[in-house]
């Protein structure tokens, strides 16, 4: 059975072998929250980040297990850690999967705790956040989908929503406290309230949050089975909602969405599609910028269910796509599926739709060239300490040259305008206006 939560997070300082910690974040933006709450935690306690990990007197993993591949870095990670004195802790979704059975395979491992340990009412606002002026905000927690793929609800639950007023509450006070971007989180937050009132309330939150006036507000990850008219309407309406939105499509054939358990066909995603950019265009906000995950080699699928895929994708022009190959975790009931087709086939996909993705982000990109952007920055670019960057409203990161005598930190979190100059495949940059 998994703790609470480790005693070496819960001990006061004084109390404690560790004096400085690290935290290595694998997975969703729900993971990054929980991340932030863990700082908090320790941060409250006394503990200070370490210079590196390598340094830390406590190591912090919190894991996803929806891809192999996190399982392989986390075990990679925590084997490759060789101080006998560090402690390390890993948490999250690979926790409460494998619970104590993982200290057997990985012998310098500390702590397991699983996803629930953290709880359900802690105060998103009064988190220790990766930058001041942006915070996450879970709004709903757990899935109750069970799509035949995925190992979400298994390790993270089923749908919990917050209670309504808490969340505005929260939203207050992340307001009053300077927050620039607020971004709403779920498992599936089109679902947010059905646990709760009996029915989803998504679209009338997303309204009084941004009654709220926070400048700018987005929300992630939506299930398009659930994505309401109202819920599309707020993106005509609402000028702080922002015209970008992730809707995970995970296959173009109708046939491999039934198998995959999405109950959506393809048709009423493209008719999404349309209504959101209508939405948008209408508004004056102009192109909504439109992300997906979309998963290669499902069992069974066949060449023609790919090219379905393939059209789906040119019809909607994404401005970026996140391409998985099927990953079987034990416990779904994709995983019971046999498939024949052999691994050099289903690559040989795989590589077609990335070259498909870079060539629409590279495209959705050449429509902001010269056009005049407001742009949240965070600071310095990582790679050039004299040019800084920022989100644009479609989520795009944007570089422009630091004005001379001025110092990034005169422009973190500050919304600025900067006009486009360069756009490539993954960034845009300008000038500053």
């Amino acid at each position: 059975m998994l703790d609470p939560l480790p005693l070496e997070l819960r001990l006061p300082l004084s109390q404690r072998s560790a004096r400085s910690y690290w935290l290595v974040t694998f997975g969703c933006q729900m993971n990054k929250a929980d991340s932030e709450q863990i700082a908090t935690l320790l941060e409250a306690r006394g503990l200070v980040m370490a210079a590196s990990l390598d340094l830390a007197d406590l190591v912090v993993f919190m894991t996803c297990c929806v891809r192999e591949r996190a399982d392989e870095r986390l075990f990679g990670q925590v084997a490759s850690l060789g101080r006998s004195d560090q402690i390390i802790c890993v948490g999250g979704c690979i926790g409460e999967r494998d619970g104590e059975a993982l200290k057997a395979e990985l012998p310098n491992l500390s702590y397991v705790f699983g996803t629930a340990a953290l709880g359900q009412g802690y105060d998103s606002s009064a988190v220790r956040r990766e930058h001041p002026w942006a915070a996450w905000l879970p709004i709903i927690t757990g899935c109750d989908n069970f799509c035949s793929y995925c190992i979400v609800p298994y390790v993270r639950g089923r749908e919990r929503s917050k209670p309504f007023a808490e969340v505005l509450e929260e939203v207050e006070r992340l307001r009053a406290d300077g927050v620039q971007e607020l971004t709403l989180l779920g498992q599936n937050v089109n679902s947010y309230g059905r646990d709760l009132y009996g029915q989803p309330r998504f679209a009338e939150l997303l309204r009084a949050v941004a009654a709220s006036g926070v400048p700018r507000i987005r929300f992630t990850t939506s299930h398009p089975k659930d994505l309401s008219e109202a819920t599309i309407a707020a993106f005509a309406e609402l000028d702080n909602v922002m015209p970008a939105l992730h809707l995970a499509v995970q296959s173009g054939s109708d046939r491999v969405l039934a198998a995959m358990g999405r109950h959506y066909t393809r048709q009423h995603y493209l008719d999404l599609v349309r209504r959101l950019q209508a939405a948008c265009q209408d508004s004056g906000k102009g192109r909504i910028a439109l992300s997906t995950d979309i998963i290669v080699g499902f069992p069974g699928e066949s060449e023609e269910d790919f090219e379905a895929t393939m059209e789906l994708v040119e019809a909607v022009g994404y401005s970026q796509v996140f391409t998985f190959i099927y990953s079987r975790r034990p416990g779904t009931k994709a995983a019971e599926l046999s498939d024949d087709t052999p691994h050099q086939q289903i690559q040989a996909r795989f590589n077609r739709l990335l070259a498909l993705v870079q060539e629409q982000a590279y495209a959705a990109n050449q429509a902001e060239f010269d056009q005049i952007l407001p742009v949240l920055f965070e600071g310095a670019s990582k790679r050039d300490p004299q040019m800084l960057s920022g989100r644009s409203p479609r989520n795009q990161t944007v570089h422009a040259p630091l004005p001379t005598g001025a110092a990034p930190a005169d422009f973190a979190g500050k919304i600025a305008l900067v006009q486009i100059s360069e756009a490539k495949t993954w960034y845009l940059k300008g000038r500053l206006v």
